[in-house]
């Protein structure tokens, strides 16, 4: 019987209750007051989890993960080897779920096959989650899963609890707190340092390969508050705003593809076999 690797623990008792808690957040039909409500009396897991990726998520800190990380020396995997090693996330003693990070994955990526999406784009719904693999390496969760945004400059009210942004040390740095910071204005998000996470990293693994829209999906599916609220439009380009379209439409699936319905591998695993060939190598820097 193998043993699964030890994960950090944290605030959450698990990534998929940061899921949970943006489903809940975003949920089609509710208004912007509702979501604020949602915020103020969410789970203290989920509130610790957003004070500890606040107060953690610096300029110096990001700076030293992206060097650490989109190196990618990590090792030779293949797509599939990269989600089995994900599958280890998955606590046995969980009464809540059954269902492997493999077939999370299969969810996705089906939810957007059944809707007739190019095969560029089922490919995105199946990886964009493997960055994950951060909290294998020893990255606690803060600094693995949570809302993403830039570093170096002001911090948007739109990003969750912002109140916690209060004891990070870049608040006192006054470069790092103007509108602009370390950019230049309309400089483009691909030239932001964004929070650490496995959105940057995944994207990374995979910018060698995939065409600008599902590299937009992999890194900023989690910039809430570009996407949902606009923020951050004065550090935007026209490809940006292009791209936002593609990103709002790949995170319905991201959101609500979740089922109780387990994916059936063997059946499924050539039609992934040939897609994973069609863009990507044989095995890929991770």
């Amino acid at each position: 019987m193998s043993t699964a690797p030890v994960i950090p623990t944290g605030p959450l008792h698990d990534l998929d209750d940061w899921d949970d808690f943006l489903e809940g957040r975003y949920k089609e039909g509710k208004s912007e007051s509702e979501f604020r409500q949602y915020d103020a009396t969410a789970t203290p897991g989920v509130a610790e989890f957003y004070r500890l990726n606040h107060e953690n998520q610096t300029v110096d800190y990001v700076l030293e993960k992206e060097k650490a990380y989109f190196s990618l020396k990590k090792g030779q995997k293949t797509i599939w080897e990269a989600a089995e090693f994900l599958n280890t996330l998955v606590d046995d003693s969980d009464p809540d779920t059954d269902l492997t990070q493999i077939e999370h994955l299969l969810q996705t990526s089906e939810a957007i096959r059944r809707d007739g999406h190019p095969r560029w784009m089922v490919l995105t719904g199946f990886i964009h989650d493997l960055g994950k693999c951060l909290c294998l390496y020893g990255e606690p969760q803060w600094g693995v899963v949570g809302d993403t945004f830039p570093v170096g400059c002001a911090w948007s009210k739109d990003i969750v609890f912002p109140e916690y942004f209060a004891n990070n040390p870049d608040r006192h740095n006054t470069l790092y707190q103007s509108k602009y910071g370390i950019y230049e204005p309309k400089c483009g998000l691909e030239n932001l340092h964004m929070s650490f996470g496995h959105d940057g990293y995944i994207g990374e693994v995979m910018k060698n390969y995939l065409r600008d829209e599902s590299l937009y999906m992999l890194r900023f599916h989690s910039f809430y508050p570009w996407h949902r609220h606009g923020a951050y439009d004065h550090l935007c380009n026209d490809k940006d705003r292009a791209m936002l379209e593609w990103v709002l439409k790949f995170n319905q699936y991201d959101l609500y593809s979740k089922g109780h319905t387990k994916p059936n591998i063997v059946e499924l695993k050539p039609y992934y076999d040939d897609l994973f060939a069609e863009f990507l190598p044989p095995t890929l820097a991770w």
